[in-house]
């Protein structure tokens, strides 16, 4: 059930109850103002019921790519020349072993949205994994830096790592700003101890080449 509405003037009408007669102005009073409270009443229920309209129409578009009014498909029909963008009762992503649904206005699901040339929402996730490859998941170009959930939890506890090795410790670096020289000076003595070990490698490699060349 929904709530009750309490009637503007109830309190005045309680005191005039148990009058026998009432007089024409306490009578149009009356009406005037339950007429007003009603008016109030219904523009209430009337956008109410359009914000409903506009989330139900929003859900639908959602769902099948396309409106529910007739004349907005004739004229996106139109407007497309016949040529749907994979959806309506085409609802299958485009990728032949994909079983997902295509997103609205596009031939393919999240997963695969990057393989339509013309979206301009998203892009590559950029953070890298094995092998001096990249992630690629789809992300949202808003995005920045472009990480993906999984990716942007795993650059947030290496930077987590960066700032207590520079004497920084702290819980979450989202609730601490550091200064720029002291990251930048952190991401430094990184590189140039990757640069050490690399060095050392080849220095290495270069001994054992020269050890066996002899022999």
């Amino acid at each position: 059930m929904g709530d009750s509405i309490t009637i503007d003037g109830m309190d005045q009408d309680l005191a005039l109850s148990k009058s026998e007669f009432l007089s024409r102005q306490e009578v149009l009073r009356r009406r005037s103002r339950r007429v007003k409270q009603l008016a109030r009443l219904y523009k209430a229920h009337y956008w109410n019921l359009m914000e409903e309209l506009k989330r139900k129409h929003k859900e639908y578009y959602w769902l099948y790519g396309k409106s529910p009014f007739k004349e907005d498909e004739k004229k996106s029909s139109e407007q497309n020349d016949g040529n749907k963008l994979g959806l309506g009762f085409q609802l299958k992503c485009q990728i032949s072993d994909c079983k997902e649904k295509a997103m609205a206005l596009t031939r393919f699901c999240h997963k695969h949205i990057l393989n339509d040339s013309k979206q301009i929402l998203y892009r590559g996730c950029n953070f890298p994994i094995k092998s001096g490859q990249i992630c690629k998941k789809p992300v949202l170009r808003s995005i920045n830096p472009p990480h993906c959930p999984v990716h942007a939890q795993a650059a947030e506890r290496y930077l987590t790592r960066a700032l207590k090795r520079a004497g920084l410790n702290v819980s979450s670096p989202s609730k601490l700003a550091p200064k720029l020289h002291v990251v930048v000076a952190e991401y430094v003595r990184q590189i140039q101890t990757k640069r050490r070990e690399e060095q050392l490698k080849s220095v290495s490699k270069i001994k054992i080449e020269e050890k066996t060349s002899e022999s």
